[in-house]
């Protein structure tokens, strides 16, 4: 007997005949004589319209006050759910993070799981229930609901299938697995079998929108091996583990530089202008940042002139206002120039575990795209990845053009 954790996106349960869909798909799972423990996000884009909807009300929302009303979107889909299975004859029940033994810290809308105790999980599957729990929601310290981050219904099904010790964690999606690259923007976009936890995590980071990148750290720390796939067909769909158990794989595929092409148009740039150049000022500012909760990406620096500097950085486009906000209060404080942004910017990113042992690989990505005539505004780099910042109407163009020079389609 197996346990099995399965993880379903809000596509997969949009609508009534979806979730009976699913209902279906986690029976199979049970007949087979496997112990079942689901994951769920909220319905279509109920998330999207339940922050629609604070924002009518407030230009702020509290952020209290938002976890609690953007948790009871993944508590409608968990009910709804074990209606279902249970119309079709099967025991199940449903349970909220916090029921399922969930522990969050106190970062509200981002909160980090600090620690998961299963005994009402493990007590239900022993009495042959199959278990739903609401994705991405989980206790803080105060006893207050607080959620997970976008995306985290992945964290939610990859953490619980740790702390369960399952034997397989199943991410149901409406795609077929993970792809070279964006199908709608290169059609001959390939699936990918395999993938590292590494490349995957890169993949996360830089814009790619099948699992969370919080996910695949715990996934990777604890040697969770998840299984990308579609709710609507039974075709495998994409294994994502550790670079070890893909060596074998990997000595057919020596030619294989880069894996990926992703792109994230959810960033903007801000700028500190005229910032003194003296020890201690990036610590002042993205200390700052770091006490409000909100992650810096790409930085640089410009050259000093007359003991003054710009320092420039991305920030997800969810953190513009508090960013802008804690930004002013740094600018007093150090006396600079002024604080400027741009939204009208976009991160593209090659990503290979190849790109480790060959050299050239970041000077081929420059030559591409300046033969596209799309200009970089910054650059960073890992040991597996180099992201470039363009405008975002040239990102289609820079994707497509990458993905063709470095043979991803074969």
């Amino acid at each position: 007997m197996a346990l099995i954790v399965m993880k379903f996106g809000g596509s997969s349960v949009s609508n009534a005949e979806k979730i009976k869909h699913v209902a279906k798909r986690i029976v199979e799972k049970e007949k087979k004589g496997n112990k079942v423990v689901v994951v769920v996000s909220a319905p279509g884009d109920m998330t999207d319209d339940l922050i629609s909807l604070a924002e009518g009300v407030t230009e702020r929302p509290d952020e209290r006050e938002m976890d609690m009303l953007l948790a009871t979107g993944e508590q409608a889909s968990i009910a709804l759910l074990s209606m279902a299975i249970k119309h079709l004859g099967w025991n199940s029940i449903s349970l909220t993070g916090p029921q399922a033994g969930i522990y969050a810290d106190t970062t509200y809308t981002k909160a980090r799981i600090t620690k998961i105790v299963p005994t009402k999980v493990h007590k239900e599957l022993n009495s042959g229930k199959i278990v739903i729990v609401a994705g991405f929601q989980g206790l803080n310290p105060n006893r207050d609901i607080t959620t997970l981050g976008r995306g985290g219904s992945d964290l939610t099904a990859v953490a619980l299938a740790a702390a369960l010790k399952a034997d397989s964690c199943e991410i149901y999606t409406d795609v077929d697995g993970v792809y070279t690259t964006d199908p709608r923007i290169v059609p001959n976009a390939r699936k990918i079998e395999y993938i590292s936890y590494d490349e995957m995590l890169e993949m996360a980071g830089s814009g790619a929108q099948v699992m969370q990148a919080r996910s695949i750290e715990v996934a990777k720390k604890f040697g969770v091996q998840i299984h990308v796939r579609s709710t609507f067909s039974n075709n495998q769909g994409t294994i994502i583990k550790g670079d070890e158990k893909l060596k074998s794989w990997r000595k057919k595929m020596e030619d294989v530089v880069v894996s990926s092409v992703t792109y994230d148009k959810n960033q903007v740039k801000f700028t500190m202008l005229g910032v003194p150049d003296r020890p201690g000022i990036a610590a002042v500012m993205f200390g700052a940042l770091a006490k409000g909760g909100i992650n810096v990406d790409m930085i640089i620096q410009s050259a000093p002139r007359a003991k003054y500097n710009d320092i420039s950085f991305t920030v997800t486009k969810s953190d513009l206002k508090k960013a802008n906000e804690i930004l002013k209060k740094v600018k007093a404080k150090l006396n600079a120039e002024a604080v400027v942004y741009d939204d009208n910017i976009a991160k593209v990113s090659i990503v290979g575990v190849g790109m480790r042992s060959h050299a050239g690989v970041a000077s081929k990505m420059f030559n591409v795209l300046a033969n596209a005539k799309i200009n970089i505004d910054m650059i960073s780099t890992s040991e597996i990845k180099i992201s470039c910042a363009v405008k975002q109407d040239q990102v289609s163009r820079a994707v497509a053009q990458l993905h063709k020079a470095f043979k991803l389609h074969k």
